[in-house]
């Protein structure tokens, strides 16, 4: 499993925050109970759902151990997290009034598999809510792994899931298919967002806490630092400085279901 560091995916708290409170602002669900975030990540997002349902019970879960190690820190008796795989999560039927799954779908394979499931497991009036970047969304670093240098060191980054070369996201009529089929109202769109980051080489930095990790991870030491290197010239040129900072389009895909 590649890794997950708190701290990097951290450096961009509030860019990457934007995206979870629109998704949630759209959520129909009041006096919700039990609500679940599937890939919780540091947690810090997950805290905010007390304030949007404050007599719930809010359980966070994510596969990586360093992320729930940052989140247990949040722990409340309101709110706890959970090293648990998303994609091994099943509710009981009709035990959940909320569940969130933001920006972590991308790298559960086979995801839409699970839809129904996780539907069934929504009680009268709750809702299923996710975000994820859309398939077609590529930052720029996928051709560098391409490259004659690094494919065959990388082919099994390349092929592994979240990695734009293999992302397991669908169009979002696939989602309004799905969804509606399992008997929910759906309400699906999309939006790009266009972060101003600061700093030196931000889209590197971004990309870094993220779609990044399994190529580093798939590299030694010294050619994790090379790869870098020329991950790092492209993005500039893709992504240039601007006196005011560097700006990353990011198009992102949003789905709520609600069970009337």
């Amino acid at each position: 499993m590649a890794s997950w560091d708190p701290g990097q995916y951290n450096r961009f708290a509030d860019e990457r925050a934007r995206p979870f409170r629109e998704l949630v602002a759209r959520i129909p669900t009041a006096g919700a109970v039990a609500v679940v975030d599937l890939g919780c990540g540091p947690g810090s997002m997950t805290a905010t759902l007390a304030e949007r349902w404050p007599d719930a019970a809010i359980l966070g879960i994510d596969s990586s151990p360093a992320m729930i190690e940052a989140a247990s820190r949040l722990q409340t008796p309101q709110l706890r997290f959970q090293l648990a795989d998303a994609g091994s999560w099943r509710p009981q039927r009709g035990s959940v009034d909320v569940i969130v799954a933001n920006a972590s779908l991308q790298w559960v394979a086979g995801h839409e598999t699970l839809l129904p499931a996780w539907a069934a497991g929504l009680d009268d009036g709750g809702t299923l809510a996710f975000q994820v970047p859309i398939a077609a969304f590529d930052p720029g670093f996928g051709e560098v792994a391409a490259r004659p240098r690094w494919a065959d060191r990388l082919a099994g980054a390349l092929g592994s899931t979240g990695p734009r070369s293999a992302t397991p996201v669908l169009a979002a009529e696939e989602y309004v298919r799905l969804l509606s089929a399992a008997g929910l109202t759906v309400d699906a769109w999309q939006t790009t967002y266009y972060h101003v980051l600061p700093g030196d080489d931000p889209v590197f930095e971004w990309f870094k806490g993220t779609g990044l990790r399994p190529y580093l991870d798939a590299l030694d030491p010294q050619a994790a630092q090379e790869f870098s290197a020329e991950v790092r010239e492209e993005l500039r040129a893709l992504h240039p400085r601007e006196p005011f900072g560097t700006i990353l389009p990011f198009p992102r895909l949003f789905v709520v279901a609600h069970r009337p």
